[in-house]
């Protein structure tokens, strides 16, 4: 019989599947981005309201608390926002290999919340991925409004990350998602309110796929993922863990190019740029675990 472990590993594998199928479905969905990330929040947030009745989580924390997961709802909203417009303005090549500069930026951006110095290697390795993106931006200018929002994407993902650290050291994952979800819908609400699109009976009308695609996107690369990788975590260690994300980009990559290879085939020397991109972000990875 194959140990825990063993089956953790397997399921952690899957999860980072569903993460990059999280740019397929991005692809699939015909509306624009800002509704897209409402929907997915919104049903996500009802989904995991209902986990919470059901594991009767208490939700009571102090109002600043909550205002605080409410500010990392919005960057969680923005850091959607711009991956989804980013795969609509380009490719999911694109997006994905733009997604992983998160590394870099997380190389300045850890030091400032966690108060310690910045890392020289860490530099090094930015720099490295800076050098990918001069690659494939070279070869893909056409696709530049895409490249620009997928970096945006990147940062906003590791600021968000980097805030849900401090967050987790003093409250449940559970919790702070919740109100994170519930911060995302409001700020977009209002967004929505004051901009031209509102939300006229037409923003409720969405085709039959549309409606399928955003229940999986909600319900298992949502609301599942997260609920399934908090109890990964406690059976693998975490460097385990972020190694296994970064290898989310090539897997969407992949099924990117199986399932639309007409939009997807690329130049050689995008695959060059993004194979040093990830590359990078994983060795990154190893040498921390190393030095530690």
């Amino acid at each position: 019989m194959p140990s825990v472990k063993f089956k953790n590993q397997l399921h952690l594998h899957f999860l980072v599947f569903i993460a990059g199928f999280t740019a397929i479905l991005g692809e699939l969905i015909s509306i624009d981005a800002i509704a897209l990330v409402w929907f997915r929040m919104a049903i996500a947030a009802v989904m995991m309201f209902g986990y919470i009745k059901i594991k009767r989580v208490d939700l009571k924390i102090p109002f600043k608390t909550i205002l605080k997961f409410f500010v990392a709802g919005i960057i969680i909203a923005l850091h959607w926002i711009t991956f989804f417009a980013a795969i609509k303005a380009s490719n999911i090549s694109i997006t994905l290999a733009m997604f992983s500069t998160g590394a870099f930026f997380a190389a300045f951006i850890e030091p400032l919340f966690f108060r310690r110095k910045i890392i020289s290697y860490e530099i090094f390795f930015g720099l490295v991925v800076i050098f990918g993106v001069v690659l494939i931006t070279q070869t893909e200018l056409r696709y530049l409004t895409g490249i620009l929002l997928g970096i945006s994407s990147a940062l906003f993902s590791t600021l968000f990350a980097v805030l849900n650290g401090k967050f987790v050291e003093q409250h449940s994952a559970t919790v702070i998602s919740f109100y994170e979800f519930i911060g995302g819908v409001a700020f977009i609400s209002l967004y929505l309110l004051f901009s031209d699109q509102g939300f006229s009976e037409d923003f409720f009308k969405l085709n039959s796929t549309d409606w399928i695609c955003l229940f999986i996107l909600a319900s298992i690369c949502t609301a599942y993922a997260f609920i399934a990788s908090i109890h990964v975590m406690k059976h693998i260690t975490p460097f385990s863990v972020v190694l296994t994300y970064n290898l989310e980009p090539i897997y969407g990559i992949v099924l990117a190019l199986v399932l639309f290879p007409e939009t997807e085939t690329m130049t050689p020397m995008f695959y060059v740029g993004a194979l040093l991109i990830i590359c990078t972000v994983l060795l990154n990875a190893v040498y921390k675990k190393t030095r530690n």
